[in-house]
């Protein structure tokens, strides 16, 4: 081997023995086999003056044993030069790998903030409800949605008889853990595809589709009424809310979220006087309690 030859691959060498990972491993066993075959050939070569009875060996094939010890330093530099240039290339597609996979998560974070930030511009933080705007916005898309020739919309709006009175007594962490409550049994008791928001203090509302008449209204507002009145267990305290729900049906008591929101809180304060638990609005009488 000419000592400048000797002199790269050592360089090579060493600066593939520095290199971490598996390919530098692989590629410094495949260095060391070059080395051993080379130097093989070349022994099998010496050997024609060192030792007894291979002296006779043509001195043609001791050449051509040599050429092929040169050939193979030829082709294990190539290969290593080839070996740099490949490296060469990897280690930017690598890093602009990198640099996409850190893109993408810094992107699905962003995307995870956005959503989390509109979720709490939209819901109520305390139960996790769709808040006013939210809910207005979905009643609006379903009064859209909905054909004229055939409506099938209501609205029930409700608070709790004395939620005050129990909130100033046993504290607002008791109150809060009320409206939590209530929320989580309207939301079980209304029907798949219906939907429940909180739109201030002990107020809900509830949006139903698909009503087909009165009656079915009647025995829905039934059923919320039953669901939150059953008695509540918070902490050592056992207490009892009833609630009084106004209904408004679309189009006969308004077309538009904001009139079926009025007309049903206005259903709801009948309710109310009555101590009814529920009532619907009339347009022509007033209001019709239970």
């Amino acid at each position: 081997m000419s000592n400048a030859r000797k002199d790269m691959s050592t360089a090579a060498h060493s600066d593939r023995s520095r290199a971490d990972g598996p390919a530098a491993s692989v590629q410094q066993d495949w260095d060391l086999l070059f080395s051993a075959v080379t130097e093989r050939l070349r022994d099998v070569a010496g050997l024609v003056t060192t030792l007894p009875g291979l002296a006779t060996m043509p001195e043609l094939a001791r050449a051509r044993v040599l050429e092929c010890a040169e050939a193979l330093e030829q082709l294990h530099e190539s290969l290593t030069q080839h070996q740099a240039a490949q490296t060469a290339l990897n280690d930017p597609l690598a890093s602009m790998h990198s640099d996409l996979q850190q893109s993408r998560a810094a992107l699905a974070d962003t995307r995870d903030s956005e959503r989390l930030q509109r979720h709490g511009e939209q819901h109520d933080p305390l139960t996790t409800l769709p808040n006013r705007s939210h809910f207005c916005s979905m009643l609006r898309h379903a009064l859209v949605s909905t054909a004229p020739e055939r409506p099938s919309l209501a609205l029930l709006y409700l608070d709790l008889d004395g939620f005050k009175s129990i909130n100033d007594q046993h504290g607002d962490a008791v109150g809060d853990r009320m409206l939590r409550i209530v929320a989580t049994r309207l939301t079980r008791a209304i029907r798949s595809g219906d939907c429940v928001g909180r739109v201030g203090g002990d107020e809900f509302v509830c949006l139903l589709c698909g009503i087909e008449d009165r009656q079915q209204l009647s025995h829905l507002a039934c059923k919320l009424f039953d669901a939150v009145s059953a008695p509540l267990q918070i902490g050592n305290l056992q207490l009892t809310v009833r609630p009084s729900i106004g209904i408004a049906i679309c189009p006969t008591d308004g077309g538009t979220a904001d009139t079926l929101l009025k007309h049903a809180d206005a259903a709801r304060l009948s309710a109310k006087r009555a101590q009814s638990g529920y009532a619907f609005y009339e347009r022509q009488v007033g209001i019709s309690a239970r």
